[in-house]
């Protein structure tokens, strides 16, 4: 009997993209196969939609993409639809209502239970909401079909102790909850030793990360035991909180040789006045302050950020504040989001709300601000000689231009001149600089080493058997440091 073919749809941030890794071993675990890629919509015989509830228009995307469904599966009876992630936590029972042919609808809580439930709901021919308040598994404890043989997530905490007012992953991904050390360490561990030789470490607020537990130091600490891993070339983690960064932390960073010079810290507003109404537990001077500790211990960091304009109450002096934090911050790229009304969330019933015309014109003043700063940052490498780790599904114009890409050790993207060599994704290539784009740096000329490793020996095994290459996730907001086949790095929800 041919195996059922299954297709997972993934929205949202990186807790998502881990979350579908975890969702695809599920299934293979319980027999399915992953669909061809290129499988045409509707073919598959299980689809599973893991939904962000992030943005005001998220259930309309989701309601959208089940209509396309609707008559699809009323032709294929035993066609299945399971929808999960933040919009089924946050909706529930709607999700059926609205759209009666999904299957299963199950929560951020309980994704290990989607084989049951699929099983279920075959054989009660009845749709199986099951939405669990609290967290029954660490994601990484379950069965994993991970995108990437040489770079990989690893969560060290859920959920989130922040009540900042524009976000409702707190309350559809819970309280806090850290994962204990030993475990942590054993999974990067085990990953070194199938290939993998970079991690990111992964949290809603991942430098929090010990509060659980009653350790302030814990993620220093974490960091630190990362380092004296043999065999782990990289280590990144996504997303900090600036309350919770400490000088600790900026030590580790900087005293760690493979924990990589990049920081991706929130900013979302430069004006005191705009953070007090979000909540956000700093203000400018302490913000500025971590930024300037960062460059001095780690002269070549690289530093990104979130900033969300429009905000509820927002004044054209307050913008003008985070025009100020971006000129002094000088960030090597900033994702920008204009605020978007979070269903639940105080800042929704804010009075103060902005018009669109003036929002739209302030993110374009802002987007023009820091394409300029990150193409004169950018420009700075040029003459550089950097390691680069060779990418899968990084460079969109590869074959044409005869080129490779893939990220620096600050996780900047390089394109450079494919070498005579063969060179597999997970090897590293060492190359000079010679243009630098805002987005992007290019390397024009020979290729000054090629290192093969284990990363690259491990892409070349899983690539080596008859198997579909993976069909990748598509994400409806960037994320930073995302194992490749996913997307140029990001952000995560815009609300860290």
């Amino acid at each position: 009997m041919t195996a059922k073919t299954y297709e997972v749809r993934t929205y949202g941030c990186q807790m998502n993209v881990h979350d579908s890794e975890r969702l695809s071993g599920l299934l293979e675990d319980a027999g399915y196969v992953r669909a061809p890629e290129g499988t045409a919509e509707g073919e598959a015989d299980i689809v599973v939609f893991n939904t962000c509830a992030v943005r005001e228009n998220a259930d309309n995307r989701l309601y959208g993409n089940l209509g396309r469904l609707a008559p699809i599966k009323a032709r294929r009876p035993g066609m299945q639809i399971a929808v999960g992630g933040c919009l089924a936590q946050k909706d529930r029972d709607t999700i059926v209502k609205r759209a009666p042919w999904v299957d299963v609808v199950f929560g951020t809580h309980n994704i290990g239970k989607l084989p049951v439930l699929l099983e279920r709901a075959r054989i009660q021919e009845a749709a199986q909401v099951e939405i669990a308040e609290s967290l029954e598994a660490f994601p990484s404890t379950l069965p994993t079909r991970r995108e990437s043989a040489y770079a990989a997530w690893v969560s060290i905490s859920v959920g989130c102790n922040n009540t900042c007012t524009f976000c409702i992953v707190p309350a559809l991904r819970g309280k806090e909850k850290d994962r204990r050390p030993g475990d942590i360490l054993a999974e990067v561990e085990a990953l070194v030793a199938e290939g993998v030789t970079e991690v990111t470490l992964l949290g809603q607020n991942v430098n929090a990360y010990g509060s659980d537990i009653g350790d302030r130091e814990a993620f220093s600490k974490l960091l630190r035991a990362c380092g004296r891993i043999e065999g782990l070339e990289r280590v990144r983690f996504t997303s900090p909180h600036p309350r919770d960064f400490t000088d600790d932390v900026i030590a580790a960073m900087a005293e760690t040789p493979n924990v990589m010079p990049q920081l991706h810290m929130p900013l979302q507003s430069g004006s005191d006045t705009v953070l007090k109404a979000m909540r956000r537990s700093y203000r400018q001077d302490r913000y500025l302050g971590i930024i300037e500790k960062v460059r001095a211990a780690i002269p070549h960091a690289a530093i990104s950020t979130d900033i969300i304009v429009g905000f509820p109450g927002e004044t054209e002096e307050d913008f003008e504040q985070t025009l100020h934090v971006v000129r002094e911050a000088r960030f090597a790229q900033a994702f920008t989001f204009q605020y978007s009304k979070r269903p639940g969330t105080p800042a929704a019933e804010m009075d103060g709300q902005i018009p669109k015309e003036v929002v739209q014109a302030r993110y374009e003043r802002l987007v023009a601000l820091q394409e300029e700063i990150s193409w004169a940052e950018n420009k700075k490498q040029t003459g550089r000689t950097l390691e680069v780790m060779v990418a899968e599904g990084e460079g969109r114009k590869d074959e044409a231009t005869q080129r490779l890409s893939g990220r620096a050790p600050d996780n900047r993207l390089v394109h450079f001149t494919r070498p005579a060599e063969p060179v597999r994704p997970g090897d590293v290539a060492t190359v000079e600089i010679t243009y630098a784009a805002p987005h992007h740096l290019l390397a024009e000329g020979p290729v000054l080493a090629v290192r093969r490793t284990r990363a690259g020996d491990a892409w070349e095994k899983r690539n080596a058997a008859p198997q579909e290459k993976p069909a990748g996730v598509m994400l409806g907001l960037p994320t930073i440091g995302a194992p490749a086949p996913t997307p140029a790095p990001a952000a995560g929800c815009g609300c860290d």
